[in-house]
């Protein structure tokens, strides 16, 4: 389904220096009801930055940034109620059970504790995990943890999702199903902003990829637009093409040659 013109978020001349180093160098970008944006780059390219200065955790940049089209720059905050957000490194309380945590982000978001008790129950159902309700998370597998991450994050039906790495952890069905998810998602007008360093996944998921270099965009459009724009194929190839990055087989190939070091002597 067409969602049209609709800016659901959009960054202009967007700036951020740490210290003395420039983390964004200009940033703008305009985002649209229904897309799924592929936002990708090496580490310390300023894709989390860009995130959480989005989700209100970063103060002290330059630029403007407007999300369901209010600036998020004068301090208001209601619009986090429409946001979800799952970290590449999510801080979850694992001292908590399922039910105590999950009431507790439900609520947060406004929701009734009947009714966070109900979807979270029929939630971990569908991943297999319905057993460990009453369970602390400290218990949990890093597997069972992320999908408690990946529920908080959509119980309160965000119009735009945050996910940074979100299927780290997870086993192949449940990459699968969750793949489903977004695509439906989309489909429903959701918005989602996905951050991954496996290009495989980015590449078949996204309607839109952004890649970020040095703090800047080099490439802006859907992997069919990236194509044609570079020589090679694959998205991974296109990634290592604009960021400069060709050198991998050579650096493996010295990795491999310092450990077989010494290896003359006779095995035991």
């Amino acid at each position: 389904m067409e969602w049209g013109n609709e800016n659901i978020i959009e960054i202009r001349d967007l700036y951020m220096t740490f210290g003395e180093k420039e983390v964004l160098k200009g940033i703008n970008l305009e985002v649209k009801k229904g897309e799924i944006i592929g936002y990708i780059g090496p580490n310390g390219a300023g894709k989390s930055t860009t995130v959480k200065i989005m989700l209100g955790l970063i103060e002290g940049y330059n630029g403007e940034i407007k999300i369901f089209g209010e600036s998020i720059n004068k301090g208001i905050i209601e619009y986090k109620r429409k946001i979800g957000y799952v970290p590449e490194t999510a801080e979850i309380y694992d001292s908590l059970t399922a039910e105590e945590y999950l009431t507790f982000v439900g609520e947060l978001y406004g929701l009734s504790s009947d009714k966070v008790e109900d979807k979270a129950k029929r939630l971990m159902k569908i991943f297999g995990i319905e057993s460990a309700y009453n369970s602390r998370i400290s218990s949990y597998s890093k597997g069972m943890k992320q999908k408690i991450v990946i529920i908080s994050s959509l119980i309160h039906n965000p119009d735009i999702l945050f996910l940074d790495e979100p299927l780290s952890g997870l086993d192949a069905n449940t990459v699968m199903i969750v793949k489903e998810i977004l695509s439906k998602l989309a489909k429903r007008g959701k918005t989602i902003f996905y951050s991954s360093h496996i290009m495989e996944v980015v590449e078949k998921i996204s309607s839109r990829i952004v890649l970020l270099n040095n703090g800047e965009i080099v490439a802006d459009g859907s992997f069919e637009d990236l194509k044609n724009t570079c020589s090679e194929g694959s998205l991974e190839q296109i990634f290592n093409q604009l960021t400069g990055f060709n050198n991998h087989e050579n650096i493996a190939e010295e990795f491999v040659s310092i450990i077989e070091e010494g290896e003359n002597h006779e095995r035991i």
